[in-house]
């Protein structure tokens, strides 16, 4: 990995405001224009940076930096890091084993039929294929396409499940939302299945087209002396027989 120089608009800020460096050899160190360096000394530029130690951070030495004050036809070096961060390799096409390799198109016909919305470079990611063998298998006219199973390719071992749900995922992000006619029936809110009209049709609907009963704070209420006159007249008339 390049040993390269960390914030220098802020490592810039800090040799401007702490140090006698020239705008030349400051514009050298942190890759700036000198007009740029000039700026920040006019205060004109990078007003809202905050400088950044460069020796704190292990870029530069005091003795560097007097080395460069004493010397201004002198360009400051960057110190070496103490922890080399090794470089990012580029992933490599999935390797696939020669004894899975005739399952390849069955697991790419199970991965156009399932998940069409996948592209060619994912699939290509998933099972290590190529662009034109997964056009051959699209349009049917693959050499073997007769013979070919659609068949999971996490069951075949040519992909992991994490891999295949990351990259489903993925593509249901990038796709557009579809319309509501497409979407098919949903569930309603609660708000909507507990309000008075539905509650009213859902009785409607179940006593066949009638009225609701009416409530329970609705109702009439019954009178006392009512109800004890029935009570009398139906022991008077058990007395007679």
């Amino acid at each position: 990995m390049a040993n390269t120089l960390l914030m220098p608009k802020a490592t810039a800020v800090w040799l401007v405001d702490n140090t006698a460096l020239s705008f030349d050899q400051i514009s050298a160190f942190c890759k700036l224009h000198p007009l740029e360096v000039k700026s920040i000394a006019d205060g004109e530029f990078a007003q809202g940076i905050k400088g950044l130690d460069p020796i704190q951070t292990g870029q530069l030495t005091r003795e560097e930096i007097e080395k460069a004050q004493n010397d201004p036809a002198y360009r400051l070096v960057l110190s070496a890091p103490k922890v080399r961060v090794p470089e990012s390799k580029r992933r490599a096409p999935r390797y696939t084993p020669v004894s899975r390799r005739q399952d390849r198109p069955n697991a790419i016909l199970w991965l156009v039929r399932n998940h069409p919305e996948l592209k060619d470079s994912q699939i290509i990611r998933l099972v290590g294929t190529t662009k034109p063998t997964i056009a051959a298998i699209r349009d049917r006219s693959h050499w073997n396409s007769a013979n070919l199973t659609p068949m999971d390719p996490v069951t075949l071992g040519l992909s992991s499940q994490i891999d295949l749900d990351m990259e489903v995922t993925k593509s249901s992000k990038d796709a557009p939302a579809k319309p509501e006619e497409e979407q098919g029936a949903t569930l309603l809110s609660p708000e909507e299945t507990t309000s008075l009209d539905a509650l009213e049709r859902a009785g409607a609907a179940l006593f066949g087209g009638a009225p609701m009963p009416a409530a329970a704070d609705e109702e009439k209420e019954l009178d006392a002396d009512a109800v004890f006159a029935k009570l009398k007249n139906l022991k008077s008339d058990d007395d007679s027989k």
